[in-house]
């Protein structure tokens, strides 16, 4: 499948190691990883950012492989998973930049198109979000309100 908004047809990319064990090296155990996320993500990182940290500071490279579910199937077990997806939250946040700027540049008309391209994403991205039920059937996505979203 193609790219969104793009000719790329690209499906270069890293795979998942087929080994579904934790390396033999490892020696931290399934509750401190939980202690470890659950200590981040009250620091208010999000799921990608609390995997990255792991796995360059800690050495856990997959979480799932240790404990046996993701980051944010823990986080949401805990009560301490982010209101609204991290994909469409990136995507608004990008959409809220992208406004700031035409503001004080009205005739670019390129930020223009982009912003447009950007809030259709959000858009399809909603939708798909909506029928998972991880977005309220009421949550709709209004520019003059997207700022406070992502604050």
């Amino acid at each position: 499948m193609g790219r969104m908004h793009s000719f790329g047809k690209g499906i270069s990319g890293s795979t998942i190691p087929y080994k579904r064990t934790p390396p033999s090296w490892l020696k931290i155990t399934k509750s401190e990883v939980i202690e470890h996320i659950v200590k981040l993500a009250r620091k208010g990182l999000s799921p990608s950012q609390i995997g990255a940290i792991l796995r360059d500071s800690h050495g856990i490279g997959r979480v799932k492989t240790v404990t046996n579910n993701s980051i944010l199937r823990i986080l949401k077990g805990l009560g301490l998973a982010p209101q609204i997806p991290e994909d469409i939250y990136h995507l608004i946040k990008k959409a809220v930049v992208m406004r700031k700027h035409l503001e004080k540049n009205r005739k670019d008309k390129d930020t223009k198109f982009r912003l447009i391209l950007v809030e259709s994403r959000i858009h399809r991205i909603a939708r798909y979000y909506k029928s998972t039920r991880q977005l309220p059937a009421t949550w709709k996505y209004e520019s003059s309100s997207a700022s406070t979203l992502i604050a």
